[in-house]
């Protein structure tokens, strides 16, 4: 095959998952392919007891895993390093986190989907298995909306009749912290005015100097996001309880229609695009959909929502 094949595969047993990932692991280290697994614990526990001794790579989910934009970023250097090096294909098997292990899962749909013309100029097979038992059914939905392929039964291999090029649908998910009043509120705003008032607002709740430091970030870049490319009225809106800090800011535009934007650095601009980017890089949890309000870009800072 060339370029990205993108799989997934339900499961509902540590057996299942075995005989899904097991053959597709194995079928790789035959044909002499670097072969990854970046997975939970208990499944890659699973795997070594599986495959003993065999020349795995084996990366820490939680790590692989942790924002979505570093995953696609230490994916690419991984993908890039192998190709460089020779490899004509690839194999990564790779627990994907969700909101059935407390994970919030919109930003991982967007990743699901985007993944397909991330990785598509690399010769890789990306096999993600989802465990029925924990995953929600919405979570099952967006699954089978973002991969093009499908592995129904171990051993079988075909085209997804559910795939839906583009992101997954998913809803906007707010912050339980924005059922309060929130610290600030602005409507004629500028960056400046933004940056001053957050900086007013976060200095007695006792942030450390990096999160502090990200949250006036945050709240400038997205500000200048959307009066640049919004359509006005823009709102500026700040939530905070104990170290957590939530920030929106809401126009009247479309958003962006770059599928990957903030989850790779843009190649055309070195302003909003790059700070979305930036954002995605930094930030515990970065949202940007539209609903009923407008389009809504929504961050939080020191720690995220699971949901």
């Amino acid at each position: 095959m060339t370029g990205f094949f993108h799989e997934t595969a339900f499961y509902g047993s540590d057996d299942e998952f075995l005989a899904h990932a097991v053959p597709f692991v194995e079928g790789g280290l035959r044909a002499g392919e670097p072969s990854v697994v970046a997975c939970t614990e208990h499944n890659t526990a699973l795997l070594r007891g599986a495959l003993g001794d065999a020349a795995v790579m084996y990366l820490p989910g939680a790590d692989q895993y942790s924002r979505p934009s570093e995953s696609i970023a230490r994916f690419r250097a991984l993908f890039a390093e192998h190709t460089a090096s020779g490899a004509q294909q690839m194999r990564v098997v790779g627990d994907v986190p969700h909101s059935g292990v407390g994970a919030c899962w919109d930003w991982w749909a967007r990743y699901e989907a985007a993944v397909n013309r991330a990785y598509a100029e690399f010769p890789v097979w990306g096999l993600c298995p989802y465990d029925t038992r924990t995953t929600p059914e919405g979570v099952l939905a967006d699954v089978l909306s973002t991969h093009p392929n499908i592995t129904s039964a171990p051993g079988t291999h075909e085209p997804n009749p559910g795939y839906r090029e583009g992101l997954a649908a998913t809803a906007q998910v707010t912050d339980p912290l924005e059922a309060g009043v929130p610290l600030v509120e602005l409507l004629d705003l500028t960056a400046g005015a933004v940056r001053e008032a957050v900086g007013t607002a976060i200095e007695p709740l006792g942030l450390d100097e990096d999160d502090a430091h990200d949250v006036v970030y945050a709240a400038s870049e997205i500000v200048t996001n959307g009066l640049t490319h919004g359509i006005a009225p823009v709102r500026f809106r700040l939530w905070a309880a104990g170290s957590r800090v939530v920030v929106s800011v809401t126009d009247q535009g479309p958003g962006p229609t770059d599928p990957l934007a903030g989850l790779m650095p843009t190649k055309e601009t070195l302003s909003a695009g790059l700070g979305l980017w930036i954002l995605h890089r930094t930030c515990d949890y970065v949202a940007m959909g539209r609903d009923g309000d407008g389009f809504t870009v929504r961050v939080s800072v020191g720690g995220s929502q699971s949901t």
